[in-house]
């Protein structure tokens, strides 16, 4: 931890370069690095928790082996994307921002993957899929279960 802040010290608002490091690397931030970043940053714990919770893209548990992204933007929405959410809750048994008990796949919504002429899109684990059907989207989430 103390190395990431380190190499980002000197950055302008040096935490969301921390964080985003900090994710990348650990693939999220846990609570025990916040009085850490707080203390090196000259920050408040409550300044960095704030931020923390505040952006979607900062975890403070692990994701699953597997990350898959729903878009729920107003271009995917009037194409589909309200079915695609219903039907990947109720296949995972989980709700957006959980991860499946066996630790297999996170599910996430995100409000734009910037692939608004081929929605609905979905991204599993980086992997961007456009024009995603419900049946589409079942053979998606196999593959990455």
């Amino acid at each position: 931890m103390r190395s990431i802040v380190a190499s980002h010290r000197d950055d302008r608002g040096a935490l969301l370069p921390i964080l985003h490091a900090v994710m990348e690397e650990m693939g999220h931030v846990d609570p025990a690095a916040i009085p850490i970043l707080a203390d090196e940053l000259n920050l408040s714990r409550a300044d960095v928790y704030g931020v923390i919770t505040f952006y979607h893209d900062f975890r403070q548990t692990p994701p699953g082996r597997r990350t898959v992204r729903i878009c729920r933007a107003e271009a995917c929405q009037a194409v589909g994307a309200a079915e695609l959410a219903d039907r990947a809750t109720s296949r995972l048994g989980i709700g957006f921002g959980e991860t499946t008990a066996d630790g297999a796949v996170t599910l996430e919504q995100v409000f734009c993957l910037g692939n608004c002429a081929t929605g609905p899109s979905v991204q599993v684990d980086g992997r961007l899929y456009g024009r995603v059907s419900p049946e589409r989207l079942d053979s998606i989430i196999e593959v990455s279960a």
